[in-house]
């Protein structure tokens, strides 16, 4: 059966169509980002591509090709045991390497000559990270953003949780990158995605929201842990209407100690996130807010915290970066409970109503 070639927003258009999406790159490069919801049936593994590379590099194409084709029958021939046997006649997959060559080639060739419909994608991985490039410098433009503003701790990303549960679309950032946005900010047992996979995430949730409908988002700065997010959604953020939220500094904390309970269990991780801020804030503090911590004064650390380090930065930040901050309205949340939350929801969508109308 022939083999069809698409590009990639042929590809993206049709994707229902095809039974699954293969990589046929490596492991390592699968895992730094792959088209969503692609399975990798590797032509060549981490170590072989590495073993190849050298031979091509040391000895010549001729002999490196040679040996690249053994492994990568053999592994061809381990992804039809594995994963083809009981696949039926009319299964239909699209497969992709890096640009569109030999690993992908290979594979496709095999299963084509099985009788499988397959697809493939020309210029491959390349040509998909091209199209994300392009339409995340121009999808944020097209949507209409609702931001929640207001310093650390007030409950932003609950009370963005609540607005979905309400049936609201909103961008949660935070979600996205795996990492809450500050110097204490990535979960133990977690790592962020790479800033490929983060923007292939982003440019995802993008592509699923509506314009005639408001978007709601926190008013993140442009780096949220070790990832950055595109200048053209940043743009769009700062240029959009704001809602400050509020809640008593009892309350900031009681949540704060709430939401990063792990810290306050094992108060060594966090005195050690600490020490990141010695050049911002001067190591006689931070020691003073470590020795606090040790000492079983975690609230009163993480009050010192907002009041000289966090709140300072954002009120600087929101005049600096959001063009309609000042007309802003104000929320003021009573407390940190489920229904709190839930209350101002609510409130955020009879604002963004009154903006419609």
């Amino acid at each position: 059966m022939p083999i069809e070639r698409v590009d990639a927003a042929q590809a993206l258009t049709h994707a229902p169509r095809y039974h699954a999406c293969i990589d046929a790159r490596s492991p390592a490069e699968f895992a730094l980002d792959h088209l969503p919801g692609a399975v990798n049936w590797p032509s060549l593994d981490d170590a072989q591509r590495v073993q190849v590379g050298t031979l091509y590099t040391q000895v010549g194409a001729f002999e490196a090709k040679k040996l690249g084709a053994s492994m990568v029958a053999r592994n061809i021939a381990q992804h039809l045991e594995q994963h083809a046997a009981a696949l039926p006649k009319d299964w239909q997959p699209l497969i992709y390497c890096w640009r569109g060559g030999n690993r992908r080639g290979a594979l496709a060739t095999v299963l084509s000559a099985v009788g499988f419909r397959v697809h493939v994608l020309q210029g491959g991985y390349k040509a998909f990270r091209a199209l994300v490039r392009e339409q995340l410098a121009q999808r944020p433009n097209g949507l209409r953003w609702r931001v929640l503003a207001g310093p650390t701790g007030v409950g932003k990303t609950h009370v963005l949780q609540a607005l979905h549960a309400q049936g609201e679309q909103v961008l949660d950032l935070e979600h996205l990158a795996q990492h809450r946005s500050s110097v204490l900010g990535l979960l133990p047992g977690t790592t962020q995605p790479s800033q490929k996979a983060f923007e292939t995430r982003l440019w995802h949730a993008l592509n699923t929201l509506d314009p005639q409908r408001p978007v709601f988002v926190e008013a993140e700065s442009k780096r949220v842990g070790n990832v950055t997010v595109p200048e053209s959604l940043i743009h769009a953020m700062r240029q959009a209407p704001c809602v400050h939220l509020e809640l008593p500094m009892a309350q900031r904390v009681a949540l704060l100690m709430r939401d990063y309970q792990h810290f306050v269990q094992d108060v060594e991780p966090f005195c050690a996130r600490l020490d990141a801020l010695v050049a911002l804030c001067g190591k006689l503090r931070v020691s003073q807010w470590q020795e606090a911590a040790r000492s079983g004064a975690v609230h009163t650390a993480v009050q010192d915290l907002l009041d000289h380090h966090y709140d300072p930065r954002y009120r600087e930040s929101i005049a600096r970066n959001f063009v309609l901050a000042p007309q802003g309205v104000q929320l003021m949340l009573p407390d940190i409970s489920p229904q709190a939350m839930t209350d101002a929801a609510q409130r955020v969508r009879q604002w963004a109503a009154s903006l419609a109308a």
